[in-house]
This record gives structure tokens, C-alpha cells and sequence, in this order.
């Protein structure tokens, strides 16, 4: 939109000209939200907004420890019931009982943990009992 506006032409129609010339070079087809719906805007007002996303785009959380850890083993159980290996279901359940341990020694700010360690054995055995032939 470097282009001056002549004398005597319309603004409107000298705006759509240009829209309409840049639509058919495909200069909007590029941009990144094309093809996707525009946010809600019955929605109210959050002055906060731009936080939000960016922490959604870095892929942060508002969550207070405890209850990122919460979220993070019943992350970890998913991940163990559609573990492909033995070894891999094993190494899941491990890391996340290793975490718990460390927060049930110094319980993290928040609300009550409310957690125990996973029974590694008895998952193990379950998904030997799913998974017949596999190790």
C-alpha cells in the first residue's frame, strides 16, 4: 500500500482496488491465520490476553507445582498404557515416580498432592496381559 491516492478518486473505492489487486496476486493466502476461524468476540475482555498466548505458544503453564505434577502423572499413566515396549512403560513410570518421590519429600506449594508412586510392577504385569507376545 505504497501507493499515493490520485485526486478525485474515492477513498473507498481506491482501499478496495487495492485489497482486491492484492487478493489476486495471492498475497493473503500466506498469512497465518488464513483458513482459520477469527477468535470469539462475544467473549469479555482479558487484559491479559497476550500473556495467555504467548505462554500457550512457549508452551508454559499456570499451573501451581502440585497440580502440574498431578497433570503430568496422569500424563505419564496414559503414556504407559499405550507404551509400545515393556522397557519404554517401565522408563515412563519411572521418571514420573522419581518426580513424585522429590515432591512428596518437600511437598510443593499449592494445594495437597494427593499422589503415590505408580506401582511399576503391577503395570508392567497389566500391559503383559494387553499385550501378549510382546516384551
Amino acid at each position: 500500500m505504497t501507493d499515493r491516492k490520485p485526486p478525485g478518486v474515492d477513498f473507498e473505492s481506491f482501499v478496495d482496488k487495492q485489497i482486491r489487486e492484492a487478493e489476486e496476486r495471492g498475497e493473503f493466502a500466506s498469512l497465518s491465520g488464513f483458513g482459520k476461524p477469527l477468535a470469539d468476540d462475544n467473549a469479555p475482555y482479558d487484559e491479559l490476553w497476550w500473556v495467555k498466548q504467548k505462554m500457550h505458544r512457549e508452551g508454559f503453564a499456570a499451573l501451581p507445582p502440585a497440580l502440574a505434577l498431578r497433570k503430568a502423572a496422569e500424563d505419564a499413566a496414559e503414556a504407559a498404557r499405550t507404551a509400545a515396549s515393556e522397557t519404554q512403560l517401565r522408563r515412563v513410570l519411572g521418571e514420573i515416580n522419581t518426580q513424585i518421590a522429590e515432591a512428596l519429600a518437600r511437598p510443593p506449594a499449592g494445594p495437597p498432592l494427593n499422589l503415590k508412586p505408580f506401582d511399576v510392577e503391577a503395570a508392567a504385569a497389566e500391559w503383559r496381559r494387553n499385550h501378549p507376545g510382546r516384551r
